[in-house]
């Protein structure tokens, strides 16, 4: 294609925090958990190592029985709160800034787990309740 000469009449926006992804073989999605592309497909974080986190689940999605991509999800980047893990894997303020673990679609860990868990997002904040981590 040729370099402009005028204006362009359609240039097509997107925010770039939902988008919508196909759902992995048999996974059941809950809104407000943590979202991972496993392969091709979106599927509910949990402890496995090759998981790209994508953001939070916008809608809950079963796709039991149904082949890879057989439904689709919503899902949001953004910062979201999630449960903190504990004892050594706790994260604290200090970690504001570090990468964080998922242990499962609702929880992170400070570290990797002996190399066992993918990362779930940067540490934003904090609080007596949990973490936020900024997903996607």
């Amino acid at each position: 294609m040729p370099a402009l000469t005028g204006p362009r009449k359609e240039t097509h926006e997107r925010t770039g925090v939902e988008r919508t992804l196909g759902v992995s073989a048999g996974a059941v999605c809950h809104a407000g958990g943590g979202a991972v592309l496993n392969g091709a497909t979106v599927e509910p974080a949990s402890t496995a190592t090759g998981l790209k986190t994508v953001g939070r689940f916008e809608q809950s999605v079963d796709n039991t029985g149904g082949a890879a991509g057989a439904k689709t999800a919503r899902v949001r980047r953004g910062v979201f709160h999630y449960l903190n893990s504990a004892a050594a894997d706790e994260i604290v303020a200090a970690d504001i800034g570090n990468d964080c673990y998922w242990v499962d679609d609702q929880t992170v860990a400070k570290t990797n787990g002996t190399s066992t868990r993918s990362v779930a997002g940067k540490v934003f904040d904090v609080d007596g309740d949990g973490v936020w981590v900024e997903l996607g």
